[in-house]
């Protein structure tokens, strides 16, 4: 029997298949990213931990420098593969692959930098947020300040209203699509520039819980059926540099319920309401969009409403 952390970790994406681990290799812009991210925070002899290692390839980024790498990964498969794949790698004894859990796992020492990469586009599904507060909790508790350096370091999170074309060969079906963030969509129109929704610094405390309500200046005359989410992470600032070392997910374009009909120059308000780590679908049922003299004629009659009973 499965307990609840389990059955939850299987419907929401932490016990990933190993087969999409060995995609995430082939995934350039990650892979360049994460490996440029580390190179520069990882510092000569430093201790470093990873929570959530996958297939242990960054950990072995970090073992090109760091004199002592923690890898802690849930699934005995990845446990399994890890260990073989740093076997045959340079500076892979330097990495200790441990089958354990992210949300209970300290190391046995303090750490200098803390790799935690169970990233979702809109921080959805994984607990990469949930993970990152219980360890710091719980790292303070045992060994004190400072906390280790995070990798990465903040993420800045964006929506922006679409026209999206749900027609396949002259089949119509709104359905949730993944974009590739570096080709052009013929099939989806910008009607307004996106919005930032949400930072989240992991020096900070950061909440689970994320909401926003925002107006959005339409730049072209179309149909508002969808809404696109734009996760930038921040694994790196470079300082000396004045720059950051930045990693795109895919775009996420969620079909709305109930599209908007819009003209260039009009306001449309835009409102959402999840919890990181949760479901793709609990995200599309708290969104709402509608042209902003709507909500506002709505608000005022609330107020009539409140004050009549007071």
């Amino acid at each position: 029997m499965l307990t609840e952390r389990e059955l939850e970790s299987c419907y929401l994406g932490q016990f990933i298949p190993v087969h999409y681990h060995h995609n995430m290799l082939m995934d350039n812009r990650r892979m360049s990213g994460f490996k440029a991210a580390i190179t520069h925070l990882v510092a000569p002899g430093a201790k470093v931990l990873e929570l959530g290692g996958g297939t242990g390839v960054l950990s072995w980024f970090a073992a090109a420098k760091a004199e002592k790498v923690w890898c802690v990964e849930y699934n005995p498969d990845l446990v399994a593969e890890a260990k073989r794949f740093l076997a045959q790698n340079v500076n892979g004894d330097r990495v200790e692959v441990i089958q354990g859990d992210a949300f209970e796992y300290l190391p046995p020492e303090p750490v200098d930098v803390v790799i935690c990469e169970m990233i979702h586009v809109a921080m959805l599904r994984e607990k990469q947020v949930q993970v990152i507060e219980s360890f710091k909790q719980r790292y303070l508790e045992k060994f004190g300040g400072p906390l280790p350096l995070f990798i990465p370091e903040a993420m800045i999170m964006a929506v922006q209203p679409l026209q999206q074309d749900y027609c396949f060969e002259g089949y119509n079906a709104p359905i949730v699509q993944f974009q590739e963030p570096t080709f052009i969509q013929s099939g989806s129109v910008e009607l307004a520039q996106p919005s930032v929704y949400s930072l989240l610094d992991f020096t900070q405390a950061v909440p689970a819980q994320i909401a926003w309500q925002g107006v959005f200046a339409i730049e072209h005359d179309g149909t508002v059926n969808a809404l696109r989410f734009v996760t930038k992470n921040i694994l790196a600032v470079v300082m000396e540099q004045s720059t950051t070392v930045d990693w795109l997910n895919h775009y996420l374009v969620l079909p709305l319920a109930e599209p908007v009909s819009v003209q260039k120059g009009d306001q449309l308000y835009v409102s959402l309401e999840y919890k990181a780590g949760g479901s793709i679908p609990s995200l599309q049922a708290s969104l709402r969009a509608q042209h902003l003299h709507v909500v506002e004629a709505e608000w005022a009659t609330q107020t009539r409403h409140v004050a009549a009973y007071a």
